[in-house]
């Protein structure tokens, strides 16, 4: 389990350093299912790479997660005197509930964001619908809400 997790560190740092764009790179934690460590980078203004990695506590979302999604902003749908987008998109899934076992699957994604004025930070909440392909096939639910900080980190080419 902490040679995954660390694979998933170096994979992630590699990528924000080599790819960030001026748009930001944002980590922060999610509180649901699964519970663990949110990020988003954005690759232009209104499309985003979404990931998240946990640990799940139901079903076949127990033990060891990971799930990152193509996420797209709509800004202006709600008016309101703070921004705060709708999102939505697509993704992968995957759970490893023990030692030998793997979960994996797609998933579709929605959810609010509110960001906080003055400062690069954000909060969400997310609801993501799954359907499990292997090992077996099922439906399984997400839902998480969190807050993201936002590093400003320009590409190195």
């Amino acid at each position: 389990m902490k040679k995954i997790l660390l694979i998933f560190a170096i994979f992630f740092s590699v990528v924000e350093f080599v790819f960030a764009q001026e748009s930001g790179f944002g980590i922060g934690i999610m509180l649901g299912e699964p519970s663990g460590i949110a990020g988003k980078y954005f690759l232009d203004k209104t499309t985003a790479i979404d990931f998240g990695v946990g640990t799940g506590f139901w079903g076949s979302g127990s033990g060891f997660a990971f799930q990152a999604d193509y996420v797209q902003e709509i800004k202006n749908l709600i008016k309101w005197k703070y921004k705060l987008p709708f999102y939505y998109g697509f993704g992968i899934r995957t759970r490893f509930p023990s030692g030998n076992s793997m979960y994996f699957g797609v998933r579709g994604v929605a959810g609010l964001m509110m960001y906080v004025k003055k400062l690069p930070v954000d909060v969400f909440f997310e609801i993501a619908p799954s359907f499990r392909l292997l090992p077996t096939t099922g439906l399984d639910l997400d839902m998480a809400v969190g807050g993201r900080y936002y590093f400003k980190i320009k590409p190195l080419f």
